[in-house]
């Protein structure tokens, strides 16, 4: 598994759709994506072919949630599972009406690309003064 944040250049596939626990869509004649959110391991998983072609890591709390990393691996790059991790995880934090703090460059700029998106990022609103 590569330990670096997949890279924005990567997401092709704007269309994916998601629901909560498990979301499917097929990438081609023979590829399908599953999305799933692995609560235990707190991260949501790319699975193709009965394998976990990549992840995005999170730390859920009751008013927040933050994404710190996404990994796909090397042999699935290029196929748009990034950006299907980015909006299943940004999808689910909107169900769940969190704010989110992304420290995952990958997800940084795939929000960015995706302005529906941004409303859903976190503003420090302490009004802590001298």
């Amino acid at each position: 598994m590569t330990t670096q944040c997949a890279r924005p250049a990567r997401d092709r596939h704007d269309g994916f759709a998601s629901a909560r626990d498990r979301t499917s869509r097929s990438w081609g004649p023979d590829v399908d994506i599953t999305i799933q959110d692995a609560t235990t391991a707190n991260r949501f998983e790319a699975w193709i072919g009965g394998e976990v072609a990549g992840f995005a890591e999170y730390l859920r709390g009751e008013e927040l949630v933050v994404y710190p990393h996404t990994a796909v691996e090397p042999a699935f790059e290029g196929r748009g599972i990034g950006g299907a991790l980015a909006r299943a995880a940004l999808d689910d934090a909107r169900a769940r009406d969190l704010p989110v703090l992304v420290t995952c460059p990958f997800i940084k700029a795939w929000m960015l690309r995706h302005p529906e998106y941004t409303e859903l990022a976190y503003e420090n609103r302490s009004e802590v003064g001298d």
